[in-house]
């Protein structure tokens, strides 16, 4: 009977979790530009309490960090814009640039007795490559054009984000107890979001300055490229670095294009391996296997939004899984191999 009743819970689970994968997926044009003005808050709500504990009034750090957003986000669209127009009027330098390496690549493996065809090499086009950055850039732009409804959005989460932990806690029936628990995942979010953010701010800072440095084409575009996918660990990094070196390679020859990949290594070893895991540590992490999982499911369900926002989301249930004894397990799991286990320390409930 005990059985009877496990199985039975698991399918009434399994069953609620597809009708709400399904309702997610049907209701994909009115959750994106809300789990990305989600997003955008948890990210400002670092700089908005940082304010409010230096005194400065509340609407007035919202105002503060919201236009500061709106400065940056306008600027980066200006950039994003002119690059992609500059890109498409410059894309037959690129195809002829293509036809000399394609040229040079077959006469070197000639003396080696390697006869390549070139109708074979000259089908490689690295458009393709590029046209996923495209597609994601036009999936984020065509999310943006609710721009109005995100940053109200925003503006809302920010404004109830101080005083949302009173209400919590008049509503809860054990708030000694419960409390603990949402102020574990809070904190654990905001820091991991908030370390996540800077280090991608400084990738992408640094991948800029070192493409434009070497003479890349659009550095600016290829930092914001890294800045964004350098939320998805590892998988991001790879995926960020390949236009670049296809371009520096059209564009500069194979030393540069190998100089370019040699850099996107070093950077993302040091940020990846030293930076990040000295202020993060190992606990706020996922497996390899999770972040690949997690690309495919929210990519499925949110489109390129949900590519970006995937290991956020998931880093997001994560710790809220580890915020819970009876649910630390299923967190420690979804951790990288060399992560140790994290306990939980809320409390029992207090004797009536």
């Amino acid at each position: 009977m005990a059985k009877q009743d496990s199985f039975s819970r698991f399918l009434f689970g399994f069953a609620a979790f597809v009708v709400c994968v399904a309702g997610l997926k049907a209701a994909e044009t009115l959750i994106v530009p809300f789990l990305l003005a989600v997003f955008i808050a948890t990210v400002a709500a670092t700089p908005v309490f940082w304010l409010e504990n230096r005194k400065v009034p509340n609407s007035l750090a919202i105002f503060l960090v919201v236009a500061a957003l709106l400065i940056a986000l306008s600027g980066l669209g200006a950039v994003v814009a002119q690059s992609v127009g500059l890109f498409t009027e410059k894309l037959p330098f690129y195809q002829d640039r293509l036809s000399v390496v394609i040229t040079q690549f077959t006469d070197m493996l000639e003396p080696l007795g390697l006869d390549l065809s070139a109708n074979i090499i000259s089908r490689f086009d690295p458009g393709i490559a590029l046209s996923m950055v495209g597609t994601t850039l036009r999936g984020l732009g065509g999310v943006l054009s609710n721009s109005l409804l995100i940053l109200f959005t925003v503006i809302f989460i920010l404004s109830e984000a101080s005083s949302f932990p009173n209400k919590l806690k008049n509503i809860l029936s054990n708030p000694n107890r419960d409390m603990k628990i949402f102020n574990r995942f809070g904190e654990n979010l905001n820091r991991y979001m908030a370390i996540k953010t800077t280090v991608s701010i400084f990738t992408g800072v640094i991948i800029s300055i070192f493409l434009a440095i070497l003479g890349v084409d659009f550095p600016i575009l290829w930092g914001l490229l890294a800045f964004l996918l350098n939320y998805v660990p590892t998988i991001g990094s790879i995926i960020a670095s390949v236009p670049p070196i296809l371009l520096a390679l059209i564009q500069l020859g194979p030393f540069h294009a190998l100089i370019t990949g040699a850099g996107f290594v070093v950077v993302n070893l040091v940020m990846g391996n030293v930076v990040e895991p000295r202020f993060m540590g190992r606990g706020l992490g996922l497996s390899t296997l999770v972040v690949f999982l997690s690309l495919v499911f929210w990519g499925w369900i949110l489109g390129p939004v949900g590519l970006l926002l995937s290991v956020p989301l998931t880093m997001t249930a994560k710790l809220a899984l580890e915020a819970q004894e009876s649910t630390i397990w299923i967190g420690y799991l979804l951790g990288p191999a060399d992560a140790e286990p994290r306990l939980a320390t809320a409390t029992q409930d207090e004797p009536t």
